[in-house]
């Protein structure tokens, strides 16, 4: 059944869109345990065409790297970036502290450019030495990586954002790595649930956040939302895009009331009117 449905996919899938369309797999994390072809060729026919990855444990979803990599080709994917964890509380491999090497050689593997860290617990966040060691940790796995020609990035949320001791834990971390060695992954639902301006880190830090998280807020309740359907001023974002860096971004949103393929094209029809 499913070599039978990668083979078929091709000739289901929606006409290719004239752009590219990313999403983080996030969206459909429930569905891809259950069916995970037949959930990547739903997302394919809805248009999407870029992936970012979660979940290496040494395999996506008990598929070798190699595996994985020849469905996403054969659903007309391509994979821009993977999300890992630090490993420093949970000890988990494929992570920053534990097993680094080898996540990064199978994401060589798989030709993804980007690697990106994508979580910290909130034992991790307590103290600005925390943040140090992460943010030394992320220099030496940036240079691992620029080894193989990946680049790492960091992804934000909004605990970053908080004064600890009078310093912003996510300026330190920009300012404590190495530029070259780590990019930004701008999240801007989180970003602007901190109450911060994205654009004025871009202008910043100008060309350091090539990776966007493209969500949405909904009025009010400050809940994810489908993408222009919430308060977010995405002309405005996209507008700074240049100087921020960006080269590719991906459509998520974390939770919703909606089916999630249905939200997920909420957002491709609003993205389709832009020029984004």
């Amino acid at each position: 059944m499913g070599t039978a449905s990668i083979t078929l996919a091709p000739k289901l899938l929606a006409t290719p869109l004239p752009k590219a369309i990313g999403v983080q797999l996030w969206n459909i994390r429930e569905y891809l345990k259950k069916d995970l072809i037949g959930s990547l060729t739903k997302l394919a026919k809805i248009g999407y065409n870029q992936l970012e990855l979660f979940g290496y444990d040494g395999t996506y979803w008990g598929k070798t790297p190699k595996e994985f990599s020849k469905i996403c080709t054969d659903l007309g994917f391509t994979i821009i970036s993977a999300h890992f964890e630090t490993g420093r509380i949970d000890k988990a491999k494929g992570t920053l502290w534990y097993g680094w090497d080898k996540a990064v050689e199978d994401t060589a593997l798989m030709n993804i450019p980007y690697m990106v860290c994508a979580w910290l617990f909130k034992e991790e966040r307590t103290s600005l030495d925390l943040y140090k060691a992460l943010a030394d940790k992320l220099n030496t796995a940036g240079e691992t990586c620029q080894k193989v020609k990946i680049q790492l990035g960091y992804h934000s949320h909004n605990f970053e954002f908080p004064p600890i001791d009078g310093i912003v834990p996510y300026d330190l971390l920009l300012e404590r790595t190495d530029k070259d060695l780590l990019k930004m992954e701008a999240d801007l639902f989180w970003i602007t649930k901190a109450g911060v301006d994205p654009v004025a880190y871009f202008k910043k830090h100008p060309g350091r956040f090539p990776l966007w998280h493209v969500k949405d807020m909904e009025k009010g309740s400050e809940q994810f939302a489908e993408v222009g359907h919430g308060i977010i001023n995405f002309d405005r974002l996209f507008a700074a895009r240049e100087i921020a860096g960006l080269k590719h971004w991906f459509v998520e949103q974390d939770q919703t009331s909606r089916e999630p393929f249905e939200s997920l094209t909420m957002s491709r029809d609003y993205i389709l009117k832009k020029n984004f």
